[in-house]
């Protein structure tokens, strides 16, 4: 076996790992927030006040990534490393989990310290996902195949995460968050069993890594198309998770039930769809299936029930995995190869970005207006993306 044939599969093991623990706590946002401390309003009819009471520990932690994602890259970049500091991201993340985990064991601690701590968490975990799919990046054998993979490693670990989540809420409210303890002490174990790939860039001044970005203005393209699909990923963790519970009046466990109908095809299509981009180029994948991808969500909303809402997330997972792929290999193609790491951090800050427009911009719609107007909202940016960057993905020079 190859060097790459060994590392690819290790590699989208940590990527897996950092998504299965993050999304682990997704399906029980409220009445996590309410052990840790916060004050959510009980359902009682008011929407508005249970998106309020989960919005912001989802924030602090993408706060955390947008703020550090880059850092991290450069990083890397700068010191020639990339292993040793997946393995302490990772480890890193770990401890933020098992901290929040045992704090209602200590006593009532005010809730801007959870929301610390979470931010803490975050910049950790950042670290091991990003420079975990950055190490992707430096393998041979086509971008598209090792994009593909670790799609298929993010795609895999939130579609086990969801269903798994809610039923560990089921069990405990605290279960997941030592669940996501274990996820992100074995990424750090993996982290170490890898190859550094790093290309010799190690003497460069991180101040001119972060320059050397202006060379390639095209890479805005797949960061613009990062940031509305990662939007949709942050609005369906929580105003999709209120929504369900509220529209269907399940729990938890059903919640994440219906978040894997999403995540499942999207994970299964994902190196499949990252060998087409490969094939076909990155063009087709990213411009029309975005156009479908947000059809296809606002269509979740109109679902009359379960069984429908259930079909229209899959039409969303598989239209997802026809975009994201090709649009994580469109930023291998255009950055280069001595500033991957500081092209894909710049990647993770515009999709984180993003993630918290989709929860506080979709909290605030739906909340203040309606769960309507939050999805129509949500879709149809996502077609308006497309259609803006058609004539510019048409003038790149990618294969």
């Amino acid at each position: 076996m190859t060097t790459p044939q060994r590392d690819r599969p290790l590699l989208a093991a940590v990527v897996f790992a950092v998504l299965f623990a993050q999304v682990l706590l997704y399906p029980g946002i409220p009445a996590l927030v309410a052990e840790l401390g916060a004050s959510p309003a009980a359902w009682g009819g008011d929407v508005g006040a249970v998106l309020d009471a989960g919005k912001w520990f989802l924030t602090a932690e993408f706060l955390g990534f947008v703020l550090c994602a880059g850092l991290w890259g450069a990083a890397s970049d700068a010191l020639g490393v990339r292993t040793p500091l997946i393995a302490l991201g990772a480890v890193g993340g770990a401890v933020g989990y098992l901290s929040l985990a045992l704090l209602p064991s200590v006593g009532a601690v005010p809730y801007a310290w959870v929301l610390g701590l979470r931010f803490c968490q975050g910049v950790a975990t950042i670290g091991a996902f990003s420079l975990a799919i950055t190490t992707l990046m430096d393998l041979d054998g086509g971008h598209g195949r090792n994009m593909g993979a670790a799609g298929l490693a993010i795609g895999g670990g939130t579609a086990l995460g969801s269903p798994l989540g809610g039923q560990l809420y089921e069990v405990g409210t605290l279960v997941p968050l030592y669940g996501a303890t274990v996820a992100l002490a074995g990424a750090g174990v993996l982290a170490t069993l890898a190859s550094d790939r790093t290309p010799a860039s190690g003497g460069r001044d991180l101040r001119a890594i972060l320059d050397s970005v202006r060379d390639r203005p095209a890479v805005v393209v797949p960061f613009a198309f990062g940031f509305i699909d990662r939007l949709t990923a942050g609005f369906f963790a929580l105003v999709g998770t209120v929504y369900f519970q509220s529209a269907f009046d399940i729990g938890a466990a059903g919640t994440g039930l219906l978040l894997g109908a999403f995540f499942v095809p999207f994970a299964l299509l994902q190196y499949p769809m990252g060998r087409l981009s490969d094939r076909i180029g990155r063009i087709v994948p990213v411009a029309v299936g975005s156009l479908g991808y947000g059809v296809a969500i606002v269509g979740v909303f109109y679902a009359p029930t379960v069984v429908t809402a259930g079909a229209a997330m899959v039409v969303v997972g598989v239209l997802g995995a026809l975009v994201a792929p090709a649009t994580m290999a469109l930023v291998t193609d255009l950055a280069a190869p001595t500033q991957r790491g500081i092209a894909m951090g710049g990647f993770n800050v515009f999709g984180s970005l993003g993630f918290l427009t989709g929860i506080i911009g979709g909290a605030t719609l739906a909340g203040g207006v309606s769960f309507e107007v939050a999805f129509l909202a949500v879709g149809l940016a996502e077609v308006a993306i497309a259609a803006v960057m058609l004539p510019v993905l048409l003038r790149l020079d990618v294969t």
